[in-house]
């Protein structure tokens, strides 16, 4: 999925996701939510001119309805085409896996006390919408844990918004009053039908109950694009859609105007204590405690990866008595590139940097370097002193940081096989020291490895979380210590297996790109198959934001696609994060085709081994990756090397993406298609090359003049047997898109130029295309399905 535009970040304080998932990054200290669904629900009415170009402009009107009608048309033909999942096997195995109680639960512990306990959020058959809910650590530790439901989500009235039946979760944000002290407060966000916009409310945890505004508690109960986060006890800082009218959005559609809302007021009367520019993408404001200190920072997010950071030091004493609007210790810019990426370990800054940089003293720093020096030494901008806890090479990036008490810890790639390396804080002296291990332990091809804190704070102690899995490696669960560097183990869960893997193995092979780059890949195949070109083979790709596709276990996958005597691959092309931001920018902006690129030669590379053949060959991408297949239905050489395509929740206007929705944040990968930017962006535009270049329909102009209609630059061209699906609950990649480029194909290509066009649209969901375990295994066992039906797999 297309991230948010800010991560977040693994202090206690903050929104919670498993932290071992989460890249550390100075976006950080950031946000769950993002723009509300109705806040850009019905586009603009368009000229005449425009609406004769663009005949399908109709349907980004997301919940008009006539538009709904023609959604509920197109569902209804795909189940039609495909058949009823609910009916298939493949329905009821994924369903059975999503939810089995044999899943590992990802427990954390909230407090510091003896007698803290261990919190999960979690779905199955039982509990649709889900439970928070809460053990001990020995009674985690056994097979049946006894857990306590802290908040039954199931058991809340419904929501009332629009197409939304259901809540899902979005996570909890701790109060922290720094060392020694109870948690006993946390606000809960929760979104109706899984869009990305939330109620959040406060909740008592020593109680286990919301807290009532009328007790002084904390609520926002419309569904806006929020980021609340505590900074005392008495007060929350808190970002979102003021008035409810859109006037303190940017127009990425993220909070502009941060607020210090005092404790038993009305949220009218918060004052105002930031805001960033409108063409920003958000502004945020933070507060925490880290191993004695006191941070604050004011964040601006000028695009999806350039920021600027203004930061305070604060006391304990001082935080808790003084509110943000009253503090007089003024803020002072932080002297760092903007595309680099901030955070704190203790009174050390972590940066990362995204491009080469050179100090005003001190020496140079390579793109995709860690580098840690005192804060204060920072915003004297004095680099004397800073130390680089990694450098990458051509082959080895860093992929993420853990940290805990005293360490830091590295996860570094090296042809996408990962190593562990641990750094040891002296905060006496403020320096860091490498210890022996980590690294030295291999990681098997298409196994991973991630450690995490095992605890809410993780400054709490050295404890961790060691995870372990693969592509044909269930999930397990070790508890282990930073002192070690996890020599010693002791075994906690494993998941069993979910699928038959007996008979398949992973291989990793490397493809050469048209430019001559080493691309690498992951294939997934059974161990005697004939190379003979006959094997469905289906390839998954991403190619955006930095992010890397990593050895994982899906028992989806398995279940779905592998036992059914199905190959898959993945492909770790540019665009991705695998090596460093360089590989990310190798295809940014202009340089975007390379991606695609990557991808025509991982499929020419499978079809050269014998593995597959067009006809039995199929893409699928979601989000960026649904744009990536837009592409490769699209283009001349892609088009001809696949039989099938799945894209999923994707972006394929490119030039009204950032006019819909969060679009606007992602100009910074993709590019502003209302400036010179769009020579480039038109290439990359699947609907257009679809309508224009392919199907010879007349093109709006700059000068808004629609020309004459052209002959098409490819008439040999047919279209790969397509599924599109997407949500109406969307609020982030608009559904729109993928409703556009179905009519396009449908109506103006025809059955002779696109032989086979499937749309599916659920009405839940938000930009994860489903909001429960029924949906998720419909979704899926939907495209299996297809893809089975398309490729052959059950001749």
């Amino acid at each position: 999925a297309i991230p948010h535009p800010m991560l977040l970040r693994t202090a206690a304080a903050t929104v919670f996701i498993a932290p071992y998932l989460l890249r550390r990054s100075a976006r950080a200290f950031s946000t769950t939510t993002t723009v509300g669904i109705k806040n850009k629900m019905a586009p603009k009415n368009p000229s005449a001119i425009a609406a004769a170009a663009d005949p399908h402009f109709w349907l980004e009107d997301v919940l008009g309805q006539k538009q709904l009608a023609w959604v509920e048309q197109k569902n209804k033909e795909c189940i039609d085409a495909v058949g009823d999942p609910k009916e298939t096997d493949s329905y009821k195995r994924i369903k059975d896996i999503l939810d089995s109680k044999d899943k590992i639960p990802h427990a954390y512990r909230i407090g510091n006390d003896a007698d803290s306990q261990y919190y999960n959020f979690w779905q199955d058959a039982n509990h649709v919408q889900g439970i928070w809910r809460r053990t001990t650590l020995e009674s985690y530790k056994t097979k049946e844990p006894k857990w306590t439901t802290v908040l039954d989500l199931d058991a809340l009235p419904p929501p009332t918004t629009d197409t939304a039946k259901t809540w899902v979760w979005h996570g909890s944000s701790l109060l922290d009053e720094g060392p020694n002290t109870k948690v006993d407060r946390a606000l809960i966000s929760l979104s109706p039908g899984g869009s990305d916009a939330d109620t959040c409310r406060e909740f008592d945890l020593k109680n286990e109950r919301f807290v009532d505004p009328d007790e002084n508690g904390f609520a926002l109960p419309n569904p806006a694009k929020t980021r609340m986060s505590y900074r005392s006890r008495a007060e929350v800082l808190v970002g979102t859609d003021f008035g409810m009218d859109g006037s303190t959005l940017t127009d990425s559609g993220y909070p502009r105007v941060v607020k210090s809302w005092k404790r038993g007021t009305p949220i009218e009367e918060a004052v105002t204590v930031f805001e960033c520019e409108q063409t920003d993408i958000a502004a945020n404001m933070y507060a925490y405690h880290d191993r004695g200190f006191v941070h604050e920072f004011k964040l601006r997010s000028i695009t999806f990866y350039t920021s600027k950071y203004f930061y305070r030091p604060l006391t304990v004493e001082g935080i808790a008595g003084t509110t943000a609007d009253e503090e007089t210790t003024p803020f002072k810019e932080v002297p760092i590139p903007e595309d680099a990426e901030l955070g704190m370990f203790a009174d050390m800054a972590m940066i990362t940097l995204r491009t080469d940089y050179e100090p005003p003293t001190g020496i140079s720093f390579k793109t995709g370097s860690l580098i840690t020096l005192p804060i204060s030494e920072l915003m004297e901008n004095d680099w004397s002193n800073a130390f680089a806890l990694f450098t990458p090479t051509p082959s080895i990036s860093l992929s993420s940081t853990t940290e805990c008490k005293d360490y830091m810890i590295l996860k570094v790639l090296e042809d996408v096989k990962t190593k562990l390396q641990f750094w040891k804080y002296d905060s006496t002296n403020k320096q860091w020291t490498k210890q022996d291990g980590g690294d030295d332990a291999e990681v098997p091809i298409g196994e991973d490895v991630a450690v995490s804190s095992h605890c809410r704070d993780s400054s709490a102690d050295n404890a961790l979380w060691l995870w372990r899995d693969g592509y044909l490696v269930p999930d397990s669960l070790e508890k282990a210590s930073a002192e070690d560097c996890c020599a010693v183990t002791e075994h906690i869960k494993s998941k069993p297996a979910m699928f038959n893997a007996d008979g398949l193995c992973v291989e990793q092979h490397f493809a050469t790109s048209k430019d001559g780059t080493r691309i690498p890949y992951f294939v997934m195949r059974r161990k005697d198959l004939v190379m003979d070109g006959s094997n469905p083979v289906l390839l998954d790709a991403y190619g955006g934001f930095e992010i890397s596709l990593l050895p994982g276990y899906s028992a989806g996958v398995g279940a779905g696609w592998l036992e059914r005597g199905g190959c898959k691959v993945i492909a770790n092309i540019r665009g991705g994060g695998e090596y460093g931001p360089s590989w990310h920018q190798a295809a940014l902006k202009e340089k975007r085709y390379k991606c695609f690129e990557d991808m025509e030669a991982v499929a020419q590379d499978l079809i050269d081994s014998k593995l597959t053949s067009r006809e039995k060959l199929a893409c699928i991408g979601g989000s960026n990756g649904g744009l990536l297949v837009g592409n490769l239905i699209t283009r001349p050489v892609a088009s001809s090397l696949f039989g099938a395509a799945v894209c999923q929740v994707p972006l394929l206007d490119m030039k009204r993406y950032s006019q819909l929705l969060a679009g606007a944040s992602w100009m910074g990968e993709y590019g502003n298609p209302d400036t010179t930017d769009w020579e480039f962006l038109r290439k990359h535009s699947p609907y257009h090359l679809l309508r224009h270049d392919i199907l010879g329909k007349p093109e709006l102009g700059d000068d808004d003049v629609l020309g004459e209609p052209t002959e098409s630059n490819n008439p040999d061209w047919k279209c790969p047997k397509t599924l599109f699906t997407t949500s109406t609950r969307d609020d982030r990649v608009h559904p729109g898109h993928a409703r556009k480029m179905a009519a396009a194909l449908l109506e103006e290509a025809g059955p002779e130029k696109a032989p086979k066009v499937l749309s599916y649209e659920n009405t839940e969901g938000g930009h994860g295309g489903a909001a429960d375990n029924s949906q998720r295994a419909f979704m899926w066992s939907l495209t299996y399905n297809f893809l089975a039906k398309e490729l052959g797999l059950e001749e």
